[in-house]
């Protein structure tokens, strides 16, 4: 990409797209837009600010997301918020003559069942986790807006899946934290008022893959670089936790001492949702920073901006 090149990053109020925002400015790119996450979801508002400033480039880390949770309580928030963010975007970033655009949808879009480590042809091969259905069929037609662009007009719209990601900017409120910003506050809270066990939802068995933010954000930006294929690509780590090993590494980061009651009334989500990121290695990229340094910098954040 051109240096010059105006750059919009939806999302950019999120922890995800504010990293991305970070790595383009320490990659060179200072032309970058930004607007109000609200007003994504309103046609009329994405359309006036495309024909306003026409950006050569599109980011797309938007819509609203939650942990198993929120997943639960706001179906049909979840599915209209993300639905109407990535059809105003992608259609007005074709209409006004984007370049080129990068969607980053969710590892909730693939299969409950999948075999594991996921890979990118398992995407529609079978049932979702009924907990995120409707979030997951959303960020699916994100996918699949991309390739239809793509095909009918030739538009290099790319879509990556991200694995769960954290870092700091991350929501860490009580309704829409996903896991390792949910452990992390109540984690806080616990060690402050002296509070010796912390119910978790779920077994503590399923395992994870997580990102961090940074790395996420160097990711994009590489890919921007780098690739203008049809294929969709994963961004992982090639490396898991169950969620009983996260809070535990958690706690230790944190230094909290109590102990963890498993809550197996509640629903654990996926058995299991670690990627396969061979295409994104192929290319020439691997995330870099370990996990323990990761939650530390991120703990530091969370410090220093939400009490």
């Amino acid at each position: 990409m051109d240096k010059n090149s105006t750059i919009f990053v939806a999302g950019a109020s999120k922890g995800i797209g504010a990293a991305v925002i970070d790595a383009l400015g320490q990659s060179g790119y200072l032309r970058l837009l930004t607007t109000d996450d609200a007003r994504l979801s309103d046609q009329a508002a994405v359309e006036a600010f495309f024909a306003e400033h026409r950006p050569e480039v599109v980011v797309l880390a938007a819509g609203k997301s939650g942990g198993i949770s929120f997943n639960v309580q706001h179906p049909a928030e979840l599915i209209y918020d993300n639905l109407m963010t990535e059809t105003n975007v992608i259609s007005s970033a074709h209409r006004h003559g984007a370049k080129k655009l990068l969607y980053l949808a969710s590892s909730c879009s693939y299969p409950r069942l999948c075999a594991q480590p996921i890979k990118e042809e398992y995407l529609l091969t079978g049932p979702l986790e009924p907990t995120n259905q409707p979030y997951a069929v959303a960020k699916i037609a994100g996918i699949e807006l991309c390739r239809a662009y793509r095909t009918q007009y030739g538009c290099n719209f790319i879509a990556a899946v991200p694995t769960n990601y954290f870092g700091p900017g991350d929501d860490f409120s009580p309704e829409n934290s996903h896991v390792v910003g949910a452990l992390m506050r109540r984690m806080h809270a616990a060690k402050l008022e002296g509070a010796e066990v912390i119910d978790i939802w779920g077994t503590g068995t399923p395992r994870r893959e997580f990102i961090y933010s940074k790395d996420l954000a160097q990711a994009c930006v590489f890919l921007l670089e780098n690739y203008d294929g049809a294929d969709l690509l994963n961004i992982g780590t090639g490396t898991s936790l169950s969620i009983a090993e996260l809070a535990a590494a958690i706690g230790e980061v944190l230094g909290y001492t109590g102990t963890f009651h498993f809550d197996v009334t509640k629903p654990d989500g996926m058995p299991v949702k670690e990627l396969d990121s061979t295409r994104l290695a192929r290319l020439g990229w691997r995330a870099s920073t370990p996990f323990v340094e990761a939650v530390k910098t991120t703990y530091t954040w969370f410090l220093q901006n939400t009490q």
